[in-house]
């Protein structure tokens, strides 16, 4: 080997070595969240939510009014990550093989061929998702948890990336069913979406005259695999779990007011963590601060606490809830966490 090549091969060495995966994911899931706002007025929260969702592998929970492009958002963020979209509308008349597929008797062959359902895509929008029995409710609450479907003696899983992004109406009672807590824990978020600002709209209406916006495809379902691993190596000091738990175990309690019948699961505090990963993956960071978790909380744990009576019919909801919890619980001050980080590695 050349002087020359010896030299280039240490500049490749260099180059590898000072490679950066969280500036990379967050450089690419910057690209694709700009691509998106080219479609996507405001909800910059929504957005962000639904990447930090992908990243962290759960599902979004949307309420808001009709109107306010949440099926728009799921379409688009299939087009611009390369993936399959899937738009489920549940109805009262809804049975789960319309979900996950069914057995299809073949009088020619004899056999049974099986069909799968449309939940086997990689963004699947369960549309008004309240309104669906609890037969199809628990027939997605399989497909949410275990990534996979049961059809007959056999299992089928569905594609990666999976996203589940279901909406209900909060201003509609009649021919709903309330979700079951087993299935609401199950969603990482949930958004409050709420109307637009004046100049949002007037740009959501200025951008409805030009039908012809194509959006581009900035990311391969393997890329974001790929930022998923990197989110999954994020650092997480064990005061940042410690702040994620005492924020959890402050919804169990009744509170000055006892506005708590039952809080939040420890599912609540894994969500904060993972979110959280993937949260400070696209902040450009790979290890998380206090100020990631504390952010997610609302967004995670609002739809894990269950009010009393009382508290319904004095009006308060969870978010008041969640705004004395996060008042009561000091948040831990890691400066060096990056740090630290980088200590335990060179161990």
């Amino acid at each position: 080997m050349s002087t020359d090549d010896r030299r280039l091969h240490a500049l490749d060495d260099d180059q590898r070595r000072e490679r950066n995966p969280a500036r990379e994911a967050h450089d690419a899931l910057e690209t694709a969240l700009f691509e998106i706002k080219r479609v996507i007025v405001g909800q910059e929260a929504m957005l962000e939510r639904v990447i930090v969702a992908l990243l962290a592998g759960g599902h979004v929970l949307l309420e808001g009014v009709p109107g306010l492009a949440k099926t728009l958002t799921v379409k688009t963020v299939s087009d611009v990550l390369g993936g399959s979209f899937k738009r489920l509308q549940f109805t009262p008349d809804l049975v789960p093989a319309d979900l996950v597929g069914t057995r299809i008797y073949r009088a020619d062959t004899g056999g049974f061929d099986t069909e799968l359902g449309p939940v086997f895509c990689n963004f699947l929008l369960a549309d008004e998702i309240n309104r669906a029995p609890a037969k199809v409710q628990s027939a997605l609450l399989e497909v949410m948890q275990e990534r996979q479907v049961t059809i007959g003696h056999e299992s089928h899983r569905v594609p990666a990336p999976f996203l589940v992004m279901a909406t209900q109406n909060p201003i509609e009672s009649e021919g709903t069913y309330a979700l079951p807590e087993a299935q609401v824990d199950r969603f990482m978020f949930k958004l409050v979406v709420d109307y637009p600002d004046t100049r949002d709209e007037v740009a959501v209406v200025e951008r409805s005259l030009d039908t012809h916006a194509p959006v581009r495809e900035v990311l391969s379902p393997e890329a974001l695999a790929q930022h998923q691993r990197a989110a999954a190596q994020s650092y997480v000091d064990r005061r940042v779990m410690e702040y994620a738990v005492a924020l959890t175990t402050a919804t169990r309690e009744p509170g000055e007011h006892g506005w708590v019948e039952f809080g939040a699961s420890p599912r609540g505090s894994i969500n904060l963590i993972h979110a959280a990963r993937a949260l400070a993956l696209l902040r450009a960071r790979d290890y998380v601060l206090p100020v990631d978790v504390r952010d997610l909380a609302r967004d995670v744990l609002r739809h894990r606490i269950v009010l009393t009576y009382e508290a319904l019919a004095s009006g308060v909801d969870a978010d008041r809830v969640l705004d004395d919890v996060l008042r009561r619980t000091p948040m831990p001050r890691i400066e060096l966490a990056h740090e630290s980080q980088r200590e335990r590695a060179a161990r």
